[in-house]
């Protein structure tokens, strides 16, 4: 089991140093869920290329997690509108109550982060989708 961790690890550092160098837009959520559908298909749309992490199959980048806390907020992260907000009981709802908490339950539960969230090669990182916003991000196709 820990090989396996370290092997994911060095995985992820991999990943992110191959996307910074090919300077692509970096999508992070799950495949099934319609605004990663959604952004997804408005990004091939634009003719952008992106690297995309699935957080089911890949799990949840944790060494990213404070990188997006700081940018967005633990807040914003947190998708209190979604299912699986919703069906975690009161007392696991309750416990979170700042950033430490917030990260434990999106590594226990990634369905909870908004999604998508995307970090981008000028270094911006978003949740969700805006098409606005990422028009603004991505410049000219």
């Amino acid at each position: 089991m820990k090989k396996q961790r370290i092997s994911q690890i060095f995985s992820h550092i991999k990943f992110h140093k191959m996307n910074k160098i090919n300077n692509l837009p970096v999508v992070y959520g799950i495949s099934n869920c319609d605004t990663v559908k959604k952004a997804r298909a408005w990004l091939s749309a634009q003719g952008v290329d992106y690297q995309f992490h699935d957080f089911k199959k890949q799990g949840v980048p944790a060494e990213r997690l404070p990188q997006w806390i700081a940018a967005l907020g633990w807040e914003k992260l947190v998708n209190r509108q979604g299912t699986t907000w919703r069906k975690l009981d009161a007392a696991a709802q309750a416990r979170v109550q700042d950033a430490a908490s917030a990260m434990a339950l999106m590594r226990e539960q990634p369905s909870v982060i908004k999604r998508p969230v995307v970090e981008w090669p000028a270094g911006a990182i978003t949740a969700g989708f805006d098409s606005a916003r990422w028009s603004e991000l991505h410049g000219p196709a």
